[in-house]
């Protein structure tokens, strides 16, 4: 039974990391799933309310990692809220569009067309809002990875 359960906690942990640069798979989600699933297959008991308490605060911090990177990355670069909202469009559809390079075509091409559809402004300038939307997206994957490293990492250390 440790095995099975083991394995299911491992695994949700790697789709979480899936979900790091495929947007559709709630990563924060995944995560918690390890959690609840050890504490249905061994004890609740052993993680305290602490833990909980510590992890939600790390699922809040993921959730604003994702939005203000993205955000940072498209204003730096002169980017508006139509480069934001195309950028996360993009982010959302580039996979399922392009696999593989959609990831990070998607907020490129997104941000692009967000910014020339609908601010009208120059290809060059859209351009500069598509490079901040890919930048802030990736920094969002960097950010968000660390953070589930430490969220995985207090759960050993509190297991173990």
């Amino acid at each position: 039974m440790a095995i099975i359960a083991w394995t299911l906690i491992i695994l949700s942990f790697i789709i979480a990391f899936i979900g790091l640069v495929y947007p559709v798979i709630p990563a924060s989600l995944f995560v918690f799933l390890g959690f609840v699933l050890y504490g249905l297959f061994y004890s609740f008991a052993e993680l305290p309310w602490w833990f909980w308490l510590a992890e939600i605060l790390f699922v809040i911090l993921l959730f604003g990692a994702d939005f203000l990177a993205n955000a940072v990355g498209v204003k730096k670069f002169g980017g508006t809220k139509a480069g934001m909202w195309g950028s996360t469009i993009g982010i959302l559809v580039g996979p399922f569009i392009i696999p593989v390079v959609g990831i990070l075509a998607g907020p490129f091409i997104g941000a692009v067309l967000g910014e020339l559809l609908v601010n009208r402004k120059g290809l060059r300038q859209a351009m500069r809002s598509g490079l901040g939307s890919l930048i802030g997206f990736l920094t969002s994957v960097g950010v968000k990875g660390a953070i589930q490293i430490i969220m995985i990492l207090l759960f050993v250390i509190v297991v173990s």
